[in-house]
Order: structure tokens, then C-alpha cells, then sequence
């Protein structure tokens, strides 16, 4: 359950500074906020992975560049889920997602747990 809060929190935050720094992209509030973590995490772990399958070949003919592509629908569609969260164009989707990602793994790398050594 902690792990699961941590990473929400991380989310969220990353998805703040995508905000931030991304035109086209808008959180109302911070329970929207909230919520658009946890829907983009939902459609993260559920609908993306489908996204890949289905377009598997595409990736593969594009280098896996198309990959960009899938994250970026993930969070539009994410945002097409909840209200007050809206995303102006695949483009910034695309670069949304991006800065989310690369914001989650510092976070996540910067936060997580030391090793234990024995």
C-alpha cells in the first residue's frame, strides 16, 4: 500500500511539472490533479499495454519510434477521462507523457528505498 501512495505521489507530481512546462496541457486543481494520476496510472498499467500489442508491427517498422505515439494516446486518453484535465493535441500528448516519464523515473530513482546489504 505505501509503495502504491509513493508512487501516486510521484505521478502526480510529474504530471504537475508536465503541466508546467507543456502548452496544451491543463489540471484544474489539485483533486483533479489527484485523479488524473490515478486514471493515468490506471490506463498506464491496463489499456497501454493493449495499445503495444495491437500496434506491435508499427513500433517495429518505425524503430520503435510509434512508441512515442502510444505513450502520448495513453495520456490523452487519460485526460479525455477526467474532467478538468485536458490535453490540447497529440503533439503535446506526446511531449506530455515524455516529461512525465522522464520526471517519474528521477523522482523515482531519487526516492526509492536504499539497498539492504548483508
Amino acid at each position: 500500500m505505501r509503495n502504491f501512495l509513493i508512487h501516486w505521489f510521484i505521478t502526480a507530481i510529474a504530471l504537475a511539472v508536465g503541466a508546467r512546462l507543456i502548452p496544451g496541457i491543463h489540471v484544474g486543481s489539485l483533486p483533479v490533479l489527484l485523479i488524473s494520476a490515478l486514471v493515468l496510472g490506471v490506463v498506464n498499467a491496463f489499456i497501454r499495454p493493449v495499445l503495444l500489442v495491437l500496434t506491435l508491427p508499427i513500433t517495429i517498422l518505425t524503430l520503435g519510434l510509434f512508441y512515442l505515439v502510444v505513450n502520448g494516446i495513453a495520456f490523452g486518453l487519460a485526460a479525455a477521462l477526467v474532467p478538468g484535465f485536458t490535453v490540447a493535441s497529440l503533439g503535446s500528448a506526446v511531449a506530455g507523457a515524455l516529461v512525465v516519464g522522464l520526471v517519474s523515473w528521477v523522482l523515482g530513482w531519487l526516492l526509492r528505498p536504499p539497498a539492504v546489504t548483508g
